[in-house]
């Protein structure tokens, strides 16, 4: 029988002893260590409590159970629309979602031009939310980075996509400032997709080779215990986190 590292390393990064976590799941440290050493897989009910406390999803700590019925059926329901280029996305969703967030803003993209040049007041909006006790996590792209320089030059705008990054991290200095809550980080990772989180609704921006990520889709995802969309994509954001600088 193959260990469940996965879970092992997921209550240790959260700090847990087996019977902490045990006791926040509802269940003794013998049962929480089977299904570490002996890869036994919990009823959903715990399956669901233990993915809440560690931040992960279920089918990430268990992948067999990717096959549920209820996995799937919780994953399409997540799924709330596409729409079929970022630019499609009316400025009035994204002030609400701002400014009616009130546990999390996470954002992920190279430069993310257009927050700050069509969202009015954008950094002001995002301070004003800090302040009400959200946590707010900018990362945007270095300028400096090889990454950044490869996707200038796959859109064929070359420089150019390391200065729309300087530009963005100089309209969000102000943020760096005076303003407890937020959290920025420059990153140099490969993006697949620009994440924008607002609590529990995510929109994912996929890039295409030689397309600006403008003209690519939505996906609209909103968060549903058991579904693994959301868990899959803020995955991606923490990693991408972790790798990062501080600015």
């Amino acid at each position: 029988m193959t260990p469940n590292e996965r879970l092992r390393a997921a209550i240790t990064d959260a700090g847990l002893t087996l019977a902490a976590f045990g006791e926040q799941v509802g269940v003794d440290p013998k049962t929480v260590e089977r299904w570490i050493t002996k890869d036994r897989i919990p009823h959903r009910t715990h399956r669901m409590k233990a993915a809440h406390i560690l931040g992960k999803s279920d089918v990430f700590l268990w992948p067999a159970t990717e096959a549920d019925p209820r996995t799937r059926s919780a994953t399409r329901a997540e799924f709330v629309e596409m729409l079929p280029s970022r630019a499609s996305v009316p400025v009035s969703t994204w002030e609400s979602l701002i400014d009616n967030a009130t546990e999390a803003i996470d954002l992920l993209a190279f430069a993310g031009s257009f927050l700050h040049d069509s969202i009015p007041e954008f950094a002001e909006r995002l301070a004003v939310r800090a302040r009400a006790g959200v946590r707010v996590r900018l990362l945007f792209g270095d300028p400096d980075s090889a990454a950044v320089a490869l996707r200038g030059e796959e859109e064929g705008i070359g420089e150019l996509m390391a200065a729309r990054c300087r530009l963005t991290w100089n309209y969000l200095a102000p943020l760096m400032t005076g303003v407890p809550g937020i959290e920025a980080r420059k990153h140099g990772s490969t993006l697949y997709a620009s994440l924008f989180r607002f609590d529990d609704a995510l929109l994912v921006n996929p890039h295409a080779l030689g397309a600006p990520a403008g003209h690519s889709p939505i996906l609209h995802i909103n968060r549903i215990p058991g579904g693994r969309l959301f868990a899959h994509y803020m995955e991606s954001f923490e990693q991408t986190w972790q790798a990062a600088s501080a600015r």
